[in-house]
């Protein structure tokens, strides 16, 4: 029998750009309450997974990447101790919405093996709890950034045309003199 346990969140940014926050792992101390992450997000790879449920214990394990499509979706499937004992795969998925000016993030794990059950009865609320922080911390770190953008391109564009009335002001001045 499997369990499965989804949650989804929709961030105002396109998906290259959750992407690039999603899989740069070395920041999630930054955002993500929840989940460290080391490794690469290649197909094949192993990772390195701490889990911080809130009012749970933390738990390491060490999954395989299975898919990785770039913008789009990321998943590793993870065991307990065998195949078949306690096993997940734990999906990243990602959906442009707006014409690709935002994004729906899912983010799902299905549990299966014998142990599953009694898993979900006893740690699935708080694995619930840890998913809806990291989407909420996603979506925080990359509508910032995004925000951060803006701002910095409303700036420069302001700059610029401050310094090109500066030059006609000048012109003009040299034509009247």
């Amino acid at each position: 029998m499997s369990y499965e346990l989804t949650t989804s969140i929709e961030i105002d940014a396109p998906p290259e750009r959750v992407w690039e926050v999603l899989i740069d792992f070395d920041h999630y101390p930054e955002w993500n309450p929840f989940m460290r992450i080391a490794g690469r997000p290649n197909e094949g790879a192993t990772l390195t997974v701490h889990l911080m449920p809130p009012g749970g214990r933390e738990s390491v394990f060490e999954p395989d990447v299975t898919r990785c499509e770039r913008h789009r979706e990321l998943v590793w499937v993870g065991h307990l101790i065998v195949p078949g004992l306690f096993d997940g795969e734990h999906r990243f998925r990602l959906e442009p919405l707006g014409g690709g000016e935002r994004t729906r993030f899912e983010h799902t794990e299905t549990f299966s093996g014998l142990l599953s059950g009694p898993f979900m009865w006893f740690m699935g609320d708080e694995t619930r709890a840890g998913f809806v922080a990291m989407n909420e911390g996603l979506k925080t770190r990359v509508e910032g950034l995004v925000a951060a953008d803006e701002r910095e391109t409303d700036e420069r564009e302001t700059g610029e045309r401050q310094a090109d009335e500066g030059e006609t002001d000048k012109r003009e001045a040299a034509d009247s003199s």
